[in-house]
């Protein structure tokens, strides 16, 4: 049974939890079923962590920062001493001509920065450097959110499966109950033959069923990077869910996840580039200072220079201009994306809570009705007072009952999932509680 894990009241994700953590909160936790061990399931928790571990797109965000260390070194440096030689008076004419009269320069040079430029610089590079954290942590939700749907989509399909064989069962009882009657001469030989193809199709339903359940377990592996499917089955119930908090609730933190946080970030760092373009308006002053050597005379004497860029203010006003552009346009994509998260969240809320009350009145009302109306039609058909077209279609109703509550269920699992990928918290208000307390059906 699909629930979440328990968490401490009041507990909320900070902004600096790394995404290790946040796998702990995401990750739901499946019943454990009985099952042989030769069958090898897997459970989400393990798809999870094989996921963290092994799948190649989170192992880029670590470049990346690497990449970040070494320009906040590049950054951090002072600006470089430059040595200089100069000759002048060589290799002229006349009185020039040669290397008498030539004067020989030897300086050293550097620049004197203002305006904290190497503050910025370093401020900017780190301003990234949590911009990227942030976003490896909303890449880390967003997988594991996709973890979760893909499992509880190949979970909904083996429920189909088992279903898919009920109703081949279901199929070869109704062909040996119809040929027994037609040796008795009390059904038309035309039954036996409509039986016959019914149960053909239900195995055609099920060996197609079977080849795209393959398929789903596929792809579910190559989350964390594996091309060899290595268990049989999925481990869950897919009928038992969370109590849910309040809409309300889960908006705001929705809010405070990760995927608003990377908005916040980079509006950080857009902040950082604003002074950085600034201190840029600061004039650098450039120093020289050496020594002069006069061939001619063999006497030496101290150079030293200053120089300073003129209106360096007015030449930089286009780059503060753009750099706080960028900052402005983060603050109205950050609003832009609150609209989208309330609207997919209200729906993702309220699709989850019509699916567990389809849910809840399928298994305490539908299906025990109609499983009584199946019970009570074959009795009918075998005293000869319904058809063999009644008693068929009591069994194509209640498939398809059975259909609509895997349906159902994982609708609402998978509506669960987004929630709280969108939230980056768990929808537990402690223990889990089944659906309805009915037995199976």
């Amino acid at each position: 049974m699909l629930f979440c894990k328990p968490m401490e009241t009041g507990r909320r994700l900070q902004p600096r939890q790394s995404y290790f953590q946040i796998l702990f909160l995401f990750t739901l936790v499946f019943n454990v079923t009985t099952t042989h061990a030769e069958e090898r399931p897997i459970s989400l928790a393990d798809a999870l962590s094989r996921t963290m571990a092994q799948n190649p797109s989170l192992q880029v965000f670590d470049f990346r920062l690497q990449g970040l260390e070494g320009r906040r070194l590049s950054a951090d440096q002072a600006p470089a001493y430059v040595a200089g030689l100069e000759v002048e008076n060589v290799l002229g004419s006349g009185d020039l001509r040669g290397a008498d009269r030539a004067e020989y320069t030897l300086s050293l040079s550097s620049v004197i920065e203002l305006g904290g430029k190497r503050q910025a610089r370093t401020g900017v590079v780190n301003s990234r450097y949590d911009l990227v954290k942030a976003e490896r942590e909303a890449e880390t939700l967003e997988l594991l959110g996709e973890v979760t749907q893909r499992y509880v989509a190949t979970l909904a399909l083996q429920e189909k499966l088992d279903l898919s064989a009920q109703a081949m069962e279901l199929s070869e009882t109704t062909l040996n109950t119809v040929t027994q009657r037609a040796k008795q001469g009390a059904a038309p030989e035309a039954e036996v033959l409509r039986a016959k193809a019914a149960l053909a199709q239900s195995q055609l339903a099920h060996d197609a069923l079977q080849t795209e359940y393959e398929k789903r377990k596929v792809a579910l592996a190559s989350l964390w990077g594996e091309t060899r499917v290595d268990f049989q089955r999925l481990q869950g119930d897919l009928f038992r869910f969370e109590p849910s908090e309040r809409f309300e609730v889960l908006y705001q933190q929705a809010r405070e996840s990760p995927m608003i946080r990377v908005y916040a970030s980079e509006r950080r760092m857009r902040e950082a580039e604003i002074r950085l373009a600034r201190s840029q308006s600061e004039s650098d002053i450039r120093w020289q200072l050496g020594a002069r050597r006069f061939e001619e005379s063999g006497e030496a004497a101290l150079v030293a220079g200053i120089s300073v860029p003129l209106f360096s203010g007015s030449r930089n006003r286009g780059e503060v201009q753009s750099a706080m552009a960028a900052r402005n346009e983060v603050e109205y994509r950050q609003q832009s994306a609150l609209l989208k998260l309330h609207s997919l969240l209200f729906e993702a809320f309220h699709t989850r809570q019509q699916n567990i009350d389809a849910v809840e009145r399928l298994r305490s009302t539908v299906l025990p009705d109609l499983t009584k109306a199946l019970e009570l039609t074959q009795k009918a058909y075998e005293r000869g007072r319904y058809s063999y077209v009644e008693w068929t279609a009591a069994q194509r109703e209640l498939l398809s009952a059975r259909e609509a509550l895997v349906e159902a269920a994982a609708t609402a699992l998978l509506n669960q999932a987004l929630i709280e990928q969108l939230t980056a918290q768990p929808m537990t208000q402690g223990q889990a509680t089944p659906a309805n307390q009915t037995q199976d059906y």
